[in-house]
Order: C-alpha cells, then sequence, then structure tokens
C-alpha cells in the first residue's frame, strides 16, 4: 500500500513539471512574438539613430551599410517580417542569434555568455548577503513577536523594501567614495568594485526574505511537534535550528530562487551606475539603439532564466516537502 502511494506520488510530481515545462515553452514563445511585435512597431531603427546621434558622418554610413549588409546575408532581401521573426526565433533555439549591430565584430551569444556571468556574480552574491542578514532578523522578529525589537525591526525591514536599488546605490556614492573616500566610484578591475553594487541590490531582497522567514518561524513554532518539544524541556537552541529553523527555510526556497534570477535581470541600473560590464548594461545599449538582435536574444535569455528558475524551484519544493506531492496527486 505504501508503495503504490508513493508510486503514485511520483507520478503526480512528474505529472506537475511536464505541465510546467509546457507551460514555460508556451510563455517564452509568447514572449518573443511580444517583444518582435513591439520593436517592429517601435519608430526610428538602429541606421537611422546612429545616423543622428554621430552627425551623419561618414562612419555612421559606413554603419548603415554594415548593418544592411548583415540582415541582408542572414535574413535575405525584402524576406517578409514573420519569416524574420521565424529565422531569429530558429537561430535563437539553435544558439546562433548573428551579430550585433552596435557591436559588430561580436555576435548576440558572445555578448551574452562574456556579460552573463558578471550580472549573476553580482546577483548571487547579493542573495548570500541578503540570506546571511534576514534569516536572523526573521527568526529573532518572530521569537519577539509584537514587541518592540520586532515593531523595530519590521519598520526598517518596510524601509528597505521601499527603497529602490538605484537609490540605495546613490545613497552608497554620497556616503562612502564622495563622504568617506573608502571604495572606488566604479569599475570591473577590483573586488573591491563589488562592494556597493552587491550591497545595493541586496537591501531589497533582504526586506523581503526578512518577512518570509519572521512568517515561517512563528507559523511553525505553532506546530504540534514544536509544542512537544518544548514541553520535554528540550534545549532551545536545538528545537530552534532542528525544529523550527530548519523547516522553516522551506517555503523561503521557493522565493530565493525567483529573487536571484530577477537580480541577474534587473540590475541594469546598477550596471550603469557603477559602470559594471554586464548584461544590464548592454541591454541598456541596445534597448537606445535599436540593436534588434541583442535586444531580442537579452529579452528572451533574461525571460527563459526566470521561467526556468521557477520551474526549478517548484519542482525542488516538492522534494523538499513531500506533502506537496501528496497535495498534487489528489489535485
Amino acid at each position: 500500500m505504501a508503495a503504490t502511494t508513493g508510486r503514485a506520488s511520483w507520478l503526480a510530481m512528474l505529472r506537475f513539471t511536464l505541465n510546467r515545462l509546457v507551460r514555460a515553452v508556451i510563455t517564452l514563445a509568447m514572449v518573443s512574438l511580444l517583444t518582435f511585435t513591439l520593436l517592429q512597431l517601435a519608430p526610428g531603427n538602429f541606421a537611422d539613430l546612429s545616423a543622428i546621434t554621430s552627425g551623419a558622418t561618414m562612419t555612421a554610413q559606413g554603419q548603415r551599410d554594415e548593418v544592411i549588409s548583415g540582415f541582408t546575408s542572414r535574413y535575405g532581401a525584402e524576406i517578409p517580417v514573420w519569416q524574420q521573426y521565424l529565422i531569429f526565433m530558429k537561430g535563437a533555439v539553435t544558439w546562433d542569434m548573428g551579430p550585433s549591430y552596435k557591436y559588430p565584430a561580436l555576435t548576440v551569444e558572445e555578448i551574452i555568455g562574456n556579460a552573463f556571468p558578471v550580472s549573476a556574480s553580482i546577483a548571487i552574491l547579493a542573495v548570500l548577503l541578503a540570506l546571511a542578514v534576514a534569516v536572523p532578523i526573521g527568526v529573532v522578529a518572530a521569537r519577539r513577536r509584537n514587541g518592540w525589537l520586532d515593531n523595530l525591526l519590521m519598520f526598517l525591514v518596510t524601509i528597505g523594501n521601499s527603497v529602490p536599488n538605484y537609490l540605495m546605490g546613490a545613497f552608497l556614492l554620497i556616503v562612502l567614495v564622495g563622504g568617506l573616500h573608502l571604495l572606488p566610484s566604479g569599475g570591473w578591475d577590483s573586488p573591491v568594485n563589488m562592494i556597493m553594487p552587491v550591497i545595493a541590490l541586496a537591501i531589497g531582497p533582504m526586506a523581503v526574505l526578512a518577512r518570509y522567514v519572521r512568517s515561517a518561524v512563528i507559523e511553525t513554532l505553532r506546530e504540534e511537534y514544536v509544542t512537544t518539544a518544548i514541553a520535554k524541556g528540550g534545549p532551545g537552541r536545538t528545537i530552534m535550528v532542528r525544529h523550527v529553523l530548519r523547516n522553516s527555510l522551506i517555503p523561503v526556497v521557493t522565493v530565493v530562487g525567483p529573487i536571484v534570477a530577477s537580480l541577474m535581470a534587473g540590475t541594469v541600473f546598477i550596471e550603469t551606475m557603477f559602470r559594471i560590464p554586464g548584461l544590464g548594461q548592454y541591454f541598456t545599449g541596445a534597448a537606445t539603439s535599436r540593436d534588434m538582435p541583442l535586444l531580442m536574444g537579452t529579452t528572451l535569455f533574461f525571460a527563459a532564466l526566470l521561467i526556468i528558475t521557477n520551474v526549478v524551484v517548484d519542482v525542488s519544493y516538492g522534494f523538499l516537502d513531500p506533502r506537496t506531492r501528496v497535495e498534487r496527486q489528489k489535485a
């Protein structure tokens, strides 16, 4: 009987995983179609904008000729828009999206491969810093629930959640660079350059995670097995670590994954502010110059990153908490 129930729960997880994968593919296709359509409807193109920004010099003319030549060689002359979309999507699936208009010496996939590790390293460090601070704050606030310390911590968390990362970055620049002269203003040639971007990106997730940890710990403290352990006179630290904190962190897993993915895709302002050669800065340049291959490629990459992360988190949550497999089996 137990083996049958276990097999049924695993089959339910497999159906759930396949369902999420199908939904992920459909969502990514819709994002690509919407992005391509909006780019086609947007006024201007790369050649026209490069001519305007450079004063219609011979360099601008060379850029226009190079863009036209590259477009014709990849898509053909007088090709319909819908065929351009299909050709680009074929290249996206095979990881061959062609050269960038703004950086013709580089392909879109080369730019993503070179710049994404920079954005990813900042995002991962920011989430690790956020977790290191948020977990103790959430636990302390939960144990002092409705007390003055809980109210003070939640007040600070609310402020942290309300401050945009670019505003926090500007504040750090004013204090640590302009006022105290402790850190360089930007760049990417030393580990020291990572301090301010990581802190600026970590404040928002720190506030969100602290609230999640607090709520999860409060809910776990109400469980019967915790009440029983306390009634038996078990050591408080052992109960908190082994019973309360261990089970409270399971719901946090569902939040950490999307936060990491969203930070990787949302470092545009921070990378520009601190002159970091990450994917966000390339995305901004592609948007302002109408570099369609690079803009389409980075948008699809960011969308795929968010979608895949959500799928992985949902599936891993089922493995971490067997009760979810039973619930999905019943559903």
